[in-house]
C-alpha cells in the first residue's frame, strides 16, 4: 500500500521535503542528514504504515501515547463535531468552554485523593512547566517565598521547556550546546535496583534511598525545599521501577517537611500500568499535584493537565487578591478536550484497564524470558511499560561502550522484521496501545528475540564479549 491521495508527492519526495527542511525532536545532525526519517504514512489500532506500503507493529506506542490505537472513526467523529461546534475559544481569566469544564470535572473525579482542581496545558512539558512554578507560588502564598528549590531524581525525563530540562537529569539530554538552570534544583540517586550497590538488597536500597532524601532536606534547609517530583516509573530514563514503599516513604518525608510532593504521570496516567492514575493505585501514595499528558487523549490531539489539591488552591485564592499570571493561549482548548473526553469514555466502555493488566501482566511474564539470551541483562517495567537493558557481561552488568549502538541496532533489526521498538541508550523500550491482544505480545517477544539474537551474532563476529 502506498500514499494514494490525488497529486501526493511520492514516498521519496516526501523523504526528501522532510530531510531538507526539518528539525526534528533530539535530531542527530549526522544521521538525520545522510539517512533521513522513516515517513509514517497511516497507523490503525496497533499497526502503522509507512509511505512505502510496509507494515510495523508498533511496540512503542507512538510515544507512550497511544493508549486506544490510531484510526478510530469514533475518535475521528468527536473531533470533527467539536470542530463544527466550537474550534477555539481562549480560557483566559473568566472565560470556558463545555468541553474544557466537561474534562476539569472529569479529571478531578478520576484522581485520588483532594487533587479536585485542574490546569489544562499544551502537554507534559508544559504541565510540569507550571507545577514547578505552582510550587513556588504556593510556598510564598504560605509566607515561605524563600521556599523554592525543587528535587527531583537523576535519570529522570520531565520535559524540554528550559525549566523542564534543567529539573530532569537523564543521560544524553544535556548537551554543552544549550544552558540549563543550576541554582535551586537538587537531585537525588534513581531508585533502579538493577543498578544498586552490589550485596545490598532491596529493602536495605530503599533505606538508602529515603536517608538521601532526608540527608539532602537537613543540608539545604527544609526552609529552602519547596517540591519534590517523580515520575512514579521513571520512563525514558530507564523504565525504572521503585523499591516497594519508596514513593509512600518519599511522600512521608515530604509531608513532614511542607514540601510538595508532584507525581510526573505524563506516562503512567490513563491505563499504562491499568489503572486511571498509578500514584495511589500502584504505589500508595496521594500526591499534592499530578502531571498528565500523552494518555489524555491517546495522542490524538495535543493536550497536558496538572491536577492539584483543594489544600493549594486554597492558600493561592486566600483574601481572593492574587493573580495566577500563567498559561497558554491553547489552554482548555475545546477541541482537544473532546478528544480526551472521547479517549475516557472509550477506556471505560471497552473495558481498556483491565485490558491492561491481563495483557500488561502477560506481556511482561513472555519479556522474560528473553533474560536466557547472552545479550540481554534484565528486562523490567510494569504491564504496559517495559524495557530490555542490554550488557557485555550478565555477571557485571557493565553495558557495551556507547559507540557500539546495539539497542538502535536491535531496534533496526526489528524493524525489518515488522516490529517498531524504541531504542534509548542501552535499552529498548516498549509501551504498545491498551488495545494489544495475547498474540499481539507474543509477535513482538518472538520478533525482538530474533533481532536481539541477530545483533549479538554480529556483535561476536566484530570481536565483543558478550555474556
Amino acid at each position: 500500500m502506498t500514499l494514494d491521495l490525488p497529486n501526493s508527492p511520492s514516498p521519496h519526495d516526501l523523504w526528501e521535503m522532510d530531510r531538507a527542511h526539518s528539525l526534528h525532536p533530539w535530531t542527530n545532525f549526522g544521521s538525520f542528514e545522510k539517512e533521513g526519517s522513516l515517513v509514517i504514512a497511516r497507523g490503525e489500532g496497533c499497526y502503522l504504515w509507512d509511505a512505502e506500503g510496509r507494515r510495523y507493529l508498533d511496540a512503542v506506542g507512538g510515544m507512550w501515547c497511544t493508549n486506544i490505537g490510531l484510526g478510530r472513526r469514533d475518535m475521528a467523529q468527536a473531533i470533527a463535531d467539536q470542530v463544527e461546534r466550537l474550534a477555539f475559544a481562549n480560557s483566559f481569566v473568566d472565560v470556558t468552554n463545555e468541553p474544557s469544564a466537561r474534562l476539569s470535572a472529569k479529571l478531578a473525579a478520576l484522581a485520588p485523593g483532594d487533587l479536585n482542581r485542574v490546569h489544562l496545558t499544551t502537554g507534559g512539558s508544559t504541565a510540569v512547566d507550571t507545577a514547578v512554578r505552582m510550587v513556588w507560588y504556593y510556598q510564598s502564598c504560605m509566607g515561605r517565598p524563600e521556599k523554592t528549590d525543587i528535587v527531583a531524581r537523576d535519570h529522570s525525563y520531565h520535559g524540554s521547556t528550559y525549566l523542564t530540562q534543567s529539573v530532569g537529569k537523564r543521560p544524553g539530554d544535556r548537551v554543552a550546546e544549550f544552558r540549563y538552570k543550576e541554582d535551586g534544583i537538587h537531585h537525588l540517586t534513581p531508585p533502579n535496583p538493577y543498578r544498586r550497590p552490589e550485596g545490598m538488597s532491596e529493602a536495605a536500597f530503599c533505606d538508602f534511598l529515603v536517608a538521601e532524601f532526608e540527608a539532602l532536606i537537613a543540608r539545604v534547609g527544609a526552609d529552602r525545599i519547596g517540591g519534590f517530583i517523580a515520575e512514579p516509573i521513571q520512563a525514558s530514563g530507564g523504565v525504572i521501577v521503585p523499591p516497594e514503599g519508596y514513593l509512600r516513604r518519599m511522600g512521608e518525608v515530604c509531608r513532614r517537611h511542607d514540601i510538595l510532593f508532584i507525581a510526573d504521570e505524563v506516562v503512567t496516567a490513563f491505563g499504562r500500568l491499568g489503572h486511571w492514575f498509578a500514584s495511589e493505585a500502584e504505589f500508595g501514595v496521594v500526591p499534592d499535584m499530578i502531571t498528565c499528558a500523552k494518555g489524555l487523549t491517546s495522542g490524538y490531539l495535543p493536550l497536558g493537565a496538572l491536577i492539584f489539591s483543594d489544600r493549594i488552591w486554597e492558600a493561592m485564592a486566600a483574601k481572593g487578591e492574587r493573580w495566577f499570571t500563567t498559561g497558554f493561549t491553547y489552554s482548555g482548548h475545546p477541541v482537544s478536550c473532546a478528544a480526551a473526553l472521547k479517549s475516557i469514555e472509550i477506556i471505560e466502555s471497552e473495558g481498556l484497564l483491565e485490558n491492561a493488566a491481563v495483557v500488561g501482566d502477560y506481556f511482561l511474564d513472555r519479556l522474560k524470558g528473553l533474560e536466557g539470551l547472552p545479550l540481554v541483562g534484565q528486562v523490567r517495567g510494569r504491564r504496559l511499560m517495559v524495557c530490555v537493558e542490554n550488557v557485555a557481561s550478565k555477571l557485571t552488568k557493565e553495558p557495551l561502550p556507547d559507540g557500539v549502538n546495539e539497542s538502535k541496532r536491535i531496534s533496526d533489526a526489528a524493524e525489518a522484521m515488522g516490529l517498531m521498538v524504541r531504542p534509548i541508550g542501552h535499552l529498548n523500550v516498549m509501551s504498545p496501545p491498551l488495545t494489544i491482544t495475547k498474540g499481539q505480545v507474543d509477535f513482538v517477544v518472538e520478533t525482538l528475540g530474533r533481532a536481539i539474537g541477530k545483533v549479538t551474532d554480529e556483535l561476536v563476529r566484530e570481536g565483543h564479549r558478550i555474556g
